[in-house]
């Protein structure tokens, strides 16, 4: 019995939504890019001949529909990826030529290799490298095809997507993945997170940092290191008061998130940034604060507290 398109292809759609950020370090394009994903499919699916599974097939027409898109795009940084950090003599600026890197709610249902697969800082680096070296390494380390598999589905020789893996693991030698901490174990500090950064207890929230926090917040390019340079910001860029922000948590890139409302003089509390935290054991190590407010409909946050 002939399987309709539907059926066989609708299981997919959250993995190649995640293939698709990984490539371009988009949601809003990973979600465009899936869209064109299955009307290519679907255009095609009668024609399937079966000698691969549907999974293999639409990974395949996924990739290079992003292969496509990135002859045609910049890449996606992050601000600690374009300059040394900021001083109190620099001023706040935004920049908003720039296409920033953007963060991706995690599946609940995802393993946890695929949460680890698109967190922030693995997105980030891979955004450093040619569209083909980045689509070799994902499908190899990733997604785990065999050197023959990612050579098909490329129109590669294995030959040459060897070599491409070998010139990815030597740009990105420096990335580790043994840093993550899952939002459980992680809970009492997080909880500690939520009431120092509502009362802007400035005090708690730096005592809660890693000696080397990094605290970033696209699309303005300054970034600071180190708690006093983060507490020099928070006194006096940040705009919120004591006891005038809320904070709903969520999940972004398999990495504790929470939506920072702030209130406003008629008394609501609107959104003003997405914050993204990694954890590294019992410290705080980055904070990336995203000021693209469309992105607290795609994480289901509410429009106001």
């Amino acid at each position: 019995m002939t399987v309709d398109f539907e059926t066989a292809a609708d299981p997919f759609r959250r993995e190649l939504l995640a293939h698709c950020y990984r490539m371009l370090g988009s949601l809003h394009d990973a979600e465009d890019l899936v869209q064109e994903t299955y009307l290519r499919a679907w255009k095609s699916y009668g024609k399937f001949e079966g000698r691969s599974s549907v999974r293999t097939w639409l990974y395949r027409i996924a990739t290079n529909v992003c292969l496509t898109a990135l002859d045609s795009r910049a890449k996606r940084p992050l601000p600690f990826d374009l300059s040394g950090s900021a001083s109190e003599h620099d001023p706040l600026t935004q920049d908003h030529e720039i296409p920033w890197l953007e963060p991706i709610p995690t599946d609940p249902a995802a393993i946890v290799t695929e949460r680890e697969s698109t967190r922030l800082a693995f997105v980030a680096a891979l955004q450093h490298l040619p569209p083909r070296q980045r689509a070799v390494l994902i499908l190899r380390d990733v997604l785990r095809l065999s050197a023959a598999e990612t050579a098909d589905e490329l129109d590669m020789t294995v030959a040459a997507v060897n070599s491409a893996l070998q010139r990815a693991h030597a740009q990105l030698e420096d990335l580790t993945e043994d840093q993550v901490v899952e939002p459980a174990d992680a809970k009492p500090l997080l909880d500690r997170w939520v009431t120092a950064f509502e009362a802007k207890d400035i005090p708690a929230i730096i005592g809660m940092f890693a000696e080397d926090v990094v605290w970033e917040m696209p699309p303005y390019p300054q970034w600071y290191r180190g708690p006093d340079m983060v507490a020099w910001h928070l006194a006096n860029q940040c705009p919120a008061v004591p006891h005038g922000a809320r904070m709903i948590g969520t999940e972004a890139n398999g990495q504790p998130a929470y939506g920072l409302y702030l209130r406003e003089e008629d008394g609501v509390f609107r959104p003003f940034n997405l914050q993204v935290l990694e954890v590294r054991g019992d410290r705080i190590t980055r904070v990336s604060s995203f000021f693209d407010l469309t992105l607290f409909a795609k994480f289901g946050l509410p429009s106001t507290v």
